[in-house]
């Protein structure tokens, strides 16, 4: 089954059978676009699960004459496309839009390309909160995972960044349902507080 599959089951199982799920390149070819054609849609919400690590990221695009300007913060490096899904991410949310992304916990702390986007990033007020999951959290990979909690909302006065470390005290089980969604209700609460 497809990611695009996945997420058409995800949106019936959640009483949303009507959302519009598009199969595609979201780096290359973006597929929501705003009424123009010329520009990413914006959205007041945007909550995403990109593939961690994406050593193919570049594949299609240009980022240094990226037409929808995802990559002034500066372009990440081609073997990790995490920044990019991110900085997409960002250029998704309308000017008080709010977003929640989970990223391998790397993007926490390494060097070069990553290190200016991030410092950009803090210094744009548009980083909330941050979340560190534990490792072996998702199908697939044994990394440790983090949640960075976006919110354009008066970013320019925010002067602190909110941090939890959720991978303390979490018991890997076949019910984990519960630890989800305390996760849940942690990533909303940051997300509606007007802090």
């Amino acid at each position: 089954m497809t990611t695009a599959g996945l997420a058409r089951m995800n949106m019936i199982i959640h009483d949303f059978p009507t959302a519009r799920i598009e199969q595609g390149n979201t780096l290359s070819d973006p597929k929501f676009k705003d009424d123009e054609g010329s520009g990413l849609r914006t959205y007041d919400y945007v909550v995403a699960n990109p593939p961690f690590s994406v050593k193919t990221w570049t594949v299609g695009m240009t980022p240094e004459t990226d037409p929808y300007q995802r990559f002034v913060w500066g372009v990440p490096p081609k073997k990790q496309g995490d920044y990019a899904f991110l900085l997409h991410i960002i250029r998704s949310m309308k000017s008080t839009g709010k977003a929640a992304c989970i990223l391998p916990h790397g993007t926490l702390f390494r060097g070069n390309a990553e290190e200016g986007i991030r410092r950009k990033l803090v210094e744009s007020g548009y980083l909330k909160g941050i979340i560190g999951l534990p490792a072996n959290l998702f199908y697939g990979t044994g990394i440790p995972a983090c949640i960075m909690v976006l919110d354009k909302e008066g970013a320019e006065n925010r002067k602190s960044i909110f941090m939890v470390d959720a991978s303390k005290g979490f018991i890997r089980s076949e019910e984990h349902t519960s630890e989800l969604q305390s996760l849940r209700h942690l990533v909303c609460r940051l997300l509606l507080e007007k802090k």
